[in-house]
């Protein structure tokens, strides 16, 4: 990780998700109150005793915002996760035995390009229903297909590798080939792309959350405190500015993360 360590963005970003994954996994112990309890008077401003200020409904924003962390985590690292699984499988069948598979699983793919990713997002949502269950299935289908295409760019090359032909002619099972002998060698820009993933996994959480497709109250999330909080621009614009910094250091954080790990394991980079 020495490489990771001289890359000061690669580092910092490391630094924001490493932070971000305590506040969700130590929520409770560092929340100072109940995040959907009311605590005092409605749209209060920022004092000693709120730091950030109290909602329209008199709930702690600062609590909000450490719940809404661990919600935003949880979705974007399930779906990216199920993604892979789906991805993965579909980009080393499709880059493994080429031909008419290769088309099919491809196209199928590009189909799903044809829309923006959030524009399918929403329509997936708006078909499975808002909740949390079914935005992480939304934005898993939507991030799906990077993946796949990631995946099968490395399996056609490496699939000509002398070693794969070796294992080939000493009778291997494809299976056994796909996942014992090429996935190894392409998993690097997969988990480069993974990283990139989960920060467009937030920021597709959050708008849908805005949008009122997503998670669903009491479900604490940043996409909602931000979607309610344009309401109350004028009177506290607190509640608009603090999730929406949330969603902004969140998503530059996995994206630098990404960066950096792209410097440490692709070795074109490591002496640039």
């Amino acid at each position: 990780m020495k490489p990771l360590r001289r890359n000061l963005v690669g580092a910092v970003g490391l630094t924001v998700v490493v932070c971000l994954v305590a506040v969700a996994v130590f929520a409770l112990q560092l929340s100072p109150h109940d995040p959907n309890a009311q605590v005092g008077r409605r749209l209060s401003p920022p004092s000693d005793q709120h730091i950030l200020g109290l909602d329209q409904l008199g709930r702690d924003v600062l609590s909000r915002l450490i719940f809404g962390a661990r919600v935003s985590l949880i979705v974007s690292i399930v779906s990216v996760g199920l993604s892979l699984l789906g991805g993965i499988s579909l980009g080393l069948v499709a880059g493994y035995y080429g031909g008419m598979t290769d088309n099919v699983i491809m196209r199928a793919m590009d189909l799903m390009f044809t829309l923006p990713s959030f524009v399918l997002a929403i329509a997936l949502a708006g078909i499975l229903g808002p909740s949390l269950t079914n935005v992480i299935i939304a934005v898993a289908i939507v991030t799906t297909p990077t993946i796949a295409r990631v995946t099968r760019g490395p399996v056609l090359a490496t699939r000509e590798s002398e070693f794969v032909i070796s294992a080939r002619a000493a009778g291997a099972a494809d299976r056994r080939i796909m996942f014992r002998h090429v996935l190894p060698n392409v998993l690097a820009p997969i988990i480069v792309q993974a990283t990139v993933s989960i920060a467009d996994a937030i920021l597709i959480e959050a708008g849908l959350s805005f949008l009122g497709l997503g998670v669903q109250p009491p479900h604490t999330s940043w996409g909602n405190m931000l979607g309610t909080g344009r309401n109350f621009m004028e009177l506290a614009n607190g509640l608009s500015v603090f999730p929406g910094a949330a969603i902004m250091l969140a998503v530059l954080g996995f994206n630098f993360a990404g960066d950096g790990l792209r410097d440490v394991l692709d070795p074109r980079l490591r002496g640039v």
